[in-house]
């Protein structure tokens, strides 16, 4: 044995004898106040956004089974929550539109008088500084319920970005602060882009669905929205979930096209991901925490087989810790106020 190894043994050995180990990270555990001074990820009530489901009348909530918690609500009523939630320090919601009124072209998206252009309305009178994010999609307005225009029972891609480019304008006309695309359409940001600047919404940002994949943890989603395809799927223009390079590629695509903020989509089994997109971009990253993740803690926290905000906040912090910027959560409301009491 050489000279260097018997000093490393002499030094473990002087170490043993004053009490080895001498580093303890757990020193740094000790105690609330000390945590929280070397947390090293902190989330946010500003990072979060709340997702909301329009429906037309007045005085109308219905709510959504697989997702306790939530519910369908006119304007009216939705306003009055989205108000809550801004009180209880949540900056945006997500509006999403749920009609009756299907057609083959989804022409209800664009419509001025709309389930999410009144919505957004009657948010802006009781919350004005509130800010309004709209999905812009056609899934739920369609009658065969896919994101696009179909031709010969395929979706077309590009006859479809005009009727996605008008729903975006509509959302502006009607005080949208952020349309968010999700459809997957290639070349869907640059063509609402030009939409948008030529009816002289330059102002109006895109935070674009950038990686939205192919997932089955939007069940609860399609049954709130009424958006299941009445024939096949979409993996034909939503992203495989066996691919993570791929989605690199999406990010950079609607980057060139001009989102203002990308989204990946789901979160939780995505976390690898996140952290891969906040690496080569500088843009704010949003991620989805998508209704089947959230009824998954609910399911589990009703039968007592798990502490809902324990786990909840946990999940909410992982997908920051990956490097969301911002988190959408239909936990949103009930984060805020678990923030607060933790302070």
């Amino acid at each position: 044995m050489g000279l260097h190894s018997n000093l490393t043994m002499n030094a473990m050995f002087s170490d043993s004898q004053a009490g080895f180990p001498t580093a303890r990270p757990r020193r740094l555990r000790q105690g609330v106040t000390l945590r929280r001074m070397v947390r090293e990820t902190r989330l946010s009530v500003d990072q979060l956004v709340l997702p909301m489901f329009a429906i037309a009348g007045h005085g109308h909530e219905v709510p959504i089974d697989a997702m306790p918690g939530h519910a369908r609500m006119s304007s009216d009523l939705l306003a009055e929550r989205a108000a809550r939630a801004f009180a209880a320090g949540v900056p945006a919601v997500l509006l999403f539109g749920v009609t009756e009124h299907k057609d083959e072209l989804g022409t209800k998206s664009f419509d001025p008088h709309g389930e999410v252009q009144e919505a957004i309305g009657a948010v802006k009178r009781v919350a004005p500084e509130m800010v309004i994010i709209t999905d812009v999609c056609l899934c739920e307005y369609t009658s065969h319920g896919h994101c696009g225009i179909l031709r010969a029972g395929q979706v077309d891609n590009d006859v479809s970005l005009e009727a996605l480019a008008r729903a975006a304008v509509s959302h502006a006309d009607a005080g949208a602060d952020i349309v968010a695309p999700s459809d997957m359409m290639d070349g869907r940001v640059g063509a609402i882009r030009a939409a948008l600047d030529s009816h002289g919404h330059q102002d109006v940002a895109i935070l674009s669905y950038a990686a939205k994949y192919a997932s089955g943890f939007y069940g609860p989603f399609r049954e709130a929205a009424g958006s299941t395809p009445s024939f096949g799927d979409r993996r034909g223009y939503q992203m495989d979930p066996a691919n993570g390079r791929e989605a690199l590629r999406e990010v950079a695509l609607d980057i060139a096209e001009g989102a203002d903020m990308v989204m990946v989509k789901p979160a939780v089994a995505y976390l690898d991901v996140v952290a891969a997109v906040r690496q080569i971009t500088t843009l704010p990253v949003a991620a989805y925490h998508v209704s089947g993740e959230y009824s998954m803690i609910k399911a589990a926290a009703a039968r007592g087989w798990l502490d809902e905000r324990t786990v909840a906040l946990e999940v909410l912090t992982g997908i920051t810790r990956a490097g969301a910027d911002l988190v959408i959560t239909y936990y949103a409301e009930d984060a805020a106020a678990w923030l607060k009491e933790t302070l």
